[in-house]
């Protein structure tokens, strides 16, 4: 398998993260400003923090898949969905307003069991 694009550090658990071709130009943002790091707050099972960027919504949508890694335009935060959100209709996460969804994490098992908010890092693999 190919290396990964993005690493997430999510309170010392590793996470690894490929791009989408979903909002190319929200992606192109993020990854200029990259590295970001920042203390995250909790919303069910999402975690999202504050980044300096700034782009208006691309593509963007409420329910997202498990692993989404999801900038929110309205907030300028970068989150991070593995589970349903107090917005979900079911067990799909769902953000409280539209995101665009700029990257996919491998594998959200290391978030099991995360409890409270965290303090995230992502950075280029």
């Amino acid at each position: 398998m190919d290396d990964p694009d993005l690493h997430i550090d999510v309170d010392g658990r590793e996470l690894s993260a490929r791009w989408t071709d979903d909002a190319p130009e929200t992606r192109e943002a993020i990854e200029a400003a990259l590295p970001l790091s920042g203390e995250a707050n909790r919303w069910g099972d999402e975690l999202y923090f504050r980044t300096p960027v700034d782009i208006r919504a691309e593509n963007a949508r409420e329910e997202v898949p498990v692993g989404a890694v999801a900038y929110w335009p309205q907030g300028n935060a970068l989150c991070l969905f593995w589970g349903p959100t107090p917005a979900s209709v079911g067990d799909e996460p769902r953000a409280a307003s539209p995101v665009n969804v700029v990257a996919m994490v491998d594998d959200v098992s290391a978030l099991e069991g995360l409890e409270g908010g965290a303090t995230v890092t992502v950075r280029t693999g």
